[in-house]
């Protein structure tokens, strides 16, 4: 077998693959032989089937896989003689053969560039702290409160916000439709959980009173024969009552699980924190990715580029189409997004190849430990369907390495941020949850399909 490098152009290699016709011949009758001695063909005995019949029925097949694996060791001794690092699949094209002739084809591909990383103790960066905000957890207690709140009679008419017992038969055109009547049944007066404008009617209403209240179904109504159709309901109050907040105790913590009220309120400050701090995090990766960016310019293999900005493309035209575009590309053509986009994603490929460089280079490495927190993490995002979770990533060997290649992006961030200077910036719970693509135009620029991918996989798993 003789390879020979053909081209050498920046990360484009091509090798030119010639296998002898004699070589070819033997391996075909060593493979030949092989199957005489398993193949049973009548009137011949096991292993006695003369070699001349085997070819006749098994000579085509046999040729196509000594053909190709000839093609697979060839592209295989390019590679390893030269030690290269394909960037992708290489590309193999014969370019000539005729039987009893020599095999000869090209091996085209691009290669892993040499990556020199900047000294990162050299970075300095910025992270914002903040803490949970008093008001906050007030406010998160107030709403658990009103989630759980009771109501007191009263001997008044019936403002929003109040509970009215009622009975109630709907009518259409003067005759009682199915589903329409109820006895004893308790409103919250301005929920919107009824037909548009019946609560608005029993406003000012006391017990004792009756009323005939007018409404108009929705055109979308999911009964067929009432959507769209005007109907009355003769309703009878049978009691107002007052809604009235739970008490901030520990009987209300309990009925949320938690042993008492202050520790309710810890848990909703951690919560809060947590948050903050992921937030936090977000704001400084974004600036770390934008300085590794910004200080490294090596050459990146156009077909990982071009794969990528596919990959981007095809989100964007599916968002033009569904009239999601984003509306910093509004208005730009489609040069000008191509443009853009296909920036983006030499930004992405670069910084993937830094980073995996840095990480193979200093031994990071994806555990199964972090790979369960992964997905029970992912489990968590889908309550009471957490066992299909678990048995979609069982049975999907490409999901889950999905799940690593974050995992291991985070891991190299962190080593990194201990090699740089990074100090903390005490700012206020709003200014942190202000946008984390402001101030970082390439950030925004490269967060946009993020997102809009990160949307529609949650939509396709509810």
């Amino acid at each position: 077998m003789q390879v020979t490098e053909t081209n050498a152009d920046g990360l484009k290699r091509e090798f030119k693959v010639v296998v002898p016709a004699a070589q070819l011949e033997a391996r075909t009758e060593s493979r030949l032989a092989e199957i005489a001695q398993e193949v049973k063909l009548p009137g011949f005995r096991p292993g006695k089937v003369p070699l001349k019949i085997v070819r006749q029925k098994y000579g085509a097949s046999i040729l196509g896989e000594v053909l190709e694996a000839a093609v697979n060791e060839g592209t295989g001794s390019a590679i390893q003689e030269k030690g290269l690092k394909p960037a992708m699949q290489p590309k193999v094209e014969i370019t000539s053969y005729a039987e009893g002739k020599d095999l000869e084809f090209t091996v085209a591909l691009e290669i892993l560039p040499e990556i020199t990383a900047m000294d990162f103790a050299t970075l300095s960066l910025e992270r914002e702290k903040a803490v949970a905000p008093e008001a906050e957890i007030a406010e998160t207690l107030a709403r658990i409160a009103e989630r759980h709140e009771d109501s007191e009679k009263v001997e008044r008419a019936a403002a929003s916000g109040d509970v009215v017992v009622i009975d109630f038969v709907g009518k259409k055109d003067g005759v009682a439709f199915p589903g329409g009547t109820a006895e004893g049944y308790s409103l919250k007066l301005g929920s919107n959980t009824f037909i548009p404008g019946f609560e608005d009617q029993l406003i000012g209403k006391a017990a004792g009173e009756t009323a005939v209240v007018d409404v108009t179904f929705p055109e979308a109504y999911g009964n067929d024969e009432l959507a769209g159709a005007p109907a009355q309901f003769d309703v009878t109050v049978h009691e107002v009552r007052a809604a009235k907040a739970a008490e901030l105790n520990d009987e209300l913590a309990k009925k949320v699980g938690m042993d008492s009220i202050d520790a309710l309120k810890q848990a909703i400050k951690d919560e809060i924190v947590r948050e903050l701090d992921g937030l936090a995090r977000t704001k400084l990766k974004r600036t770390l990715l934008d300085q590794l960016a910004a200080n490294h310019d090596f050459e990146v293999p156009e077909g990982m580029v071009e794969q990528e900005f596919e990959a981007i493309w095809k989100q964007v035209e599916q968002d033009k189409e569904a009239g999601r575009l984003d509306p910093s590309d509004a208005g730009k053509d489609d040069e000008t997004l191509k443009a853009d986009y296909r920036a983006l994603a030499e930004r992405r490929v670069r910084l993937g190849l830094l980073l995996a460089d840095v990480g193979q280079k200093n031994s990071v490495t994806v555990t199964q430990d972090d790979v369960n927190k992964a997905l029970i993490e992912e489990a968590r995002r889908y309550p009471g369907q957490e066992h299909l979770v678990f048995q979609y990533y069982k049975n999907n060997q490409e999901a889950l390495n999905s799940l690593r290649a974050p995992i291991f992006e985070d891991k190299v961030i962190d080593f990194v941020l201990e090699l740089a200077k990074v100090t903390d910036k005490e700012v206020s719970a709003e200014d942190l949850r202000k946008d984390p693509e402001e101030g970082s135009e390439a950030a925004a620029e490269e967060a946009k399909p993020k997102k809009k991918a990160a949307k529609k996989k949650a939509d396709s798993a509810e």
